[in-house]
């Protein structure tokens, strides 16, 4: 694995498990979809460090039995990521400080269903729900922000001209590429404002590789699945190995605007280290593009003051 220093790259190599991460003590750290997945043994093991976890999940019930396994601090309060007006509340009713916010929550390749506020389901809750949370937190966010990527995202493209699969044949891979590229360049663009507006806040993308999490569980029939489904089963480590880059992004001395994941197998599994990101993850236009489309759907702006927006860019990794 490779990350960049200046206009080279080396190769880093980590032996990071979770008994590398430093106490957590006094601390406040969100994350959704806790309460299954890496999401829940990412809150479960900040929990034992020593920090305040709050689980925030859709099905409190679920999350109030994930809880119930975990040592520590923990609350459990409810976020629907898939209706605005459920993130708002979350949002208006935390009022204390958070150290750090770590989107975890997402869905994966479900049949064309739609949000509360008419997002294709996958864009609104993977990218626009965690979009608008983060607006609507980062006044409190003192760290950093933590978004959990995929590998999907090389193969996502962004399509400005129907972001919510309106007009064009729905692809449940597709979309969830999509998905997956919006919640790298928003957390780019993201970095881009931070730096800008002054803030000491910092921005980190993390993946966990193949994980053999409920998200990767999908229902299907025909070859592809079948084929798709072994390939899982082949080069998938557990749920424990796939929240260690999320647990490094959110404890390790990292730069904002990092990209951690697996360091083996093509970023497929092994230690978490900074990786080498795609470069339509970091094109200038698209981010800015997406930043603003973003705001419009979900209403909220970057609240710490006016960023000058970039102007879409024709270069090399251009989505549109």
């Amino acid at each position: 694995m490779t990350t960049q220093v200046g206009d080279a790259y080396i190769r880093v190599v980590t032996s990071f498990t979770a008994t590398d991460i430093p106490s957590q003590d006094g601390r406040t750290i969100v994350v959704t979809g806790a309460n299954g997945g890496i999401g829940r043994v990412t809150a479960s093991v900040l929990a034992e460090k020593g920090a305040r976890v709050v689980l925030a999940v859709r099905d409190v019930d679920k999350g109030l039995a994930a809880a119930a396994t975990m040592a520590g601090s923990l609350e459990v309060r409810r976020l629907d990521l898939a209706d605005l007006s459920s993130v708002r509340e979350f949002a208006g009713s935390f009022t204390e400080p958070i150290d750090v916010l770590i989107n975890n929550a997402g869905i994966s390749i479900p049949p064309l269903t739609r949000t509360v506020d008419g997002f294709e389901s996958q864009l609104g809750t993977n990218h626009l729900g965690h979009f608008a949370l983060t607006n609507l937190l980062l006044p409190q966010v003192s760290g950093r922000i933590v978004t959990v990527g995929s590998l999907v995202h090389l193969v996502g493209r962004i399509d400005f001209a129907d972001l919510n699969w309106t007009d064009r044949k729905y692809r449940p891979y597709g979309a969830y590429g999509q998905s997956k590229l919006a919640n790298h360049l928003s957390a780019h663009e993201l970095q881009r404002r931070l730096t800008a507006a002054g803030s000491s806040v910092i921005s980190v993308v993390a993946h966990p590789g193949i994980a053999t999490t409920n998200l990767m569980d999908v229902e299907g029939r025909g070859l592809r699945h079948r084929i798709e489904k072994f390939f899982v089963q082949s080069v998938a480590h557990a749920a424990e190995a796939g929240a260690l880059p999320s647990l490094y992004a959110a404890t390790a001395d990292v730069a904002g605007d990092s990209y951690i994941g697996p360091s083996r197998m093509m970023g497929m599994r092994g230690a978490p280290a900074p990786a080498k990101r795609a470069a339509k993850t970091k094109n200038a236009g698209d981010a800015g593009r997406l930043w603003e489309e973003s705001e419009r759907l979900t209403g909220t702006t970057f609240p710490l003051g006016r960023i000058p927006y970039r102007p879409v860019i024709a270069t090399e990794g251009t989505s549109s």
